[in-house]
C-alpha cells in the first residue's frame, strides 16, 4: 500500500518543490495550508510521515508537532523551514521531529530523506509483525505459523483462528505463567461462558498441531500454561 504524507506548508512554491521531491510515486501527497487544515487531515487519514513549516497563519508549527506525538506517536515528523537557527533546531527535536530541513532545500535531498526514514519505518512494522525464534516462526498479519520439523525443517502448521489466538497470546508473554481464567477472560471475553477445562481442550488440539514443537507451551499444573520457545 502507498505510504501517505502530509504537507503542512502555505507556500505554493514549497508545495511544488516537494511535488518534485515525490515524484518518484514513493508516496501520495495532501497538503494543509494551516494548522486546522492539518487538523483536519488528520483527522480523517494515517500519515506515515508529516513535513511541517514552523511559521504558519494560523499558529506554530512545534503546537502541531507536540499534538501529532501525542495522538499518533508512530507517525514521522520533519520540519521543513526556514528558520535554521541551533535553539529553532533544538526546540524542533524536542517537540519531538524525526528531521529538521531548512530552506532552501534541494528536492533530491528532501526525496532522499523522506525515502530513508519510509524505508526504516517498513523494516521496523515488518520486524513488529513477526515474532521468531529457532524452532516456531509466528506471523502476526497473515496469522502464518511455521515449526522446525524433526529433519530441522521450517514447515507450515494449519491452526484455526482461535488457535492462533491462544498461540500469540502465550508467545506474548514468553516465560510467564498464564492462568486458564484469564485467558478465558481476555480470548474468549468475560461475557462469554465456557470453562477452563475448554482452554485445556483447545490448547491438547494447539499442541499436538504443533507436533514436535509441542513442548513450547508448557503446562503448569492447577493453574495454566507457559510459553516456552
Amino acid at each position: 500500500m502507498m505510504k501517505k504524507i502530509l504537507l503542512v506548508e502555505d507556500s505554493k512554491e514549497i508545495k511544488q518543490l516537494v511535488d518534485v521531491a515525490l515524484s518518484n510515486n514513493i508516496a501520495n501527497l495532501d497538503w494543509a495550508k494551516t494548522i486546522e487544515e492539518a487538523r483536519s487531515f488528520l483527522d480523517k487519514n494515517d500519515y506515515t510521515l508529516v513535513l511541517l513549516d514552523i511559521e504558519l497563519p494560523d499558529g506554530s508549527g512545534f503546537t502541531l508537532c507536540s499534538e501529532i506525538q501525542n495522538s499518533s506517536a508512530d507517525t514521522a515528523i520533519f520540519f521543513l523551514t526556514a528558520h535554521g537557527e541551533l535553539s529553532e533546531k533544538v526546540m524542533g527535536f524536542s517537540a519531538g521531529a524525526d528531521d529538521y530541513i531548512t530552506k532552501p532545500f534541494e528536492p533530491l535531498e528532501l526525496q532522499a530523506r523522506v525515502a530513508a526514514k519510509i524505508k526504516k519505518i517498513e523494516l521496523s512494522q515488518a520486524n513488529a509483525d513477526r515474532l521468531e525464534w529457532e524452532t516456531i516462526h509466528i506471523n502476526k498479519s497473515s496469522q502464518e505459523v511455521l515449526i522446525k520439523d524433526e529433519e530441522g525443517e521450517m514447515k507450515s502448521v494449519e491452526l484455526t483462528s482461535l488457535e492462533f489466538k491462544l498461540l500469540m497470546y502465550l508467545a506474548n508473554r514468553v516465560g510467564q505463567v498464564v492462568e486458564r481464567e484469564k485467558m478465558l477472560d481476555e480470548i474468549w471475553g468475560e461475557d462469554v461462558h465456557v470453562y477452563a477445562r475448554s482452554v485445556d481442550t483447545h490448547i491438547s488440539k494447539l499442541r499436538k498441531k504443533l507436533e514436535n514443537q509441542s513442548e513450547t507451551i508448557e503446562s503448569v499444573h492447577g493453574v495454566g500454561y507457559k510459553f516456552k520457545p
